[in-house]
């Protein structure tokens, strides 16, 4: 398994595995932990506090770091799953899980890219060439 800790401490591996240096990685954080346990008090639970199987992704920084990973390297769900211990089912769940917290936190932090274009002649006067 992928060793997060590691990769966090290292500034140029975690450029090359996320695209964000430490500074913009914790900027970022915060904002996930804050989006994520919100997402979460929201959904019902299935089983008591404690129950249940502990999940390979455990700490917030963890989960913000492979989704991120993922959209930098669009790696198989396979892969994903090899890197960082999960079964390709668990890889699919959590990007799933975790893309709209992701849209969410570079949308409240005003980083998100302008993508949804109307008409052809938005995209036009967007793209002139």
């Amino acid at each position: 398994m992928l060793d997060i800790q590691r990769v966090l401490k290292q500034d140029r591996l975690l450029r090359a595995m996320t695209g964000l240096n430490r500074k913009a990685f914790e900027a970022l954080l915060e904002t996930f932990s804050r989006l994520y346990e919100a997402a979460r008090q929201q959904q019902p639970r299935r089983r008591a506090v404690g129950g249940g199987r502990k999940a390979r992704l455990l700490h917030t920084q963890e989960k913000l770091f492979f989704i991120l990973f993922y959209f930098k390297c669009y790696p198989t769900f396979d892969l994903a799953g090899i890197i960082f211990d999960l079964h390709r089912s668990q890889a699919h769940e959590w990007m799933h899980r975790l893309q709209p917290l992701l849209e969410q936190t570079l949308g409240e932090k005003m980083v998100l890219p302008e993508r949804k274009l109307a008409s052809l002649e938005a995209f036009l006067e967007r793209f002139p060439g």
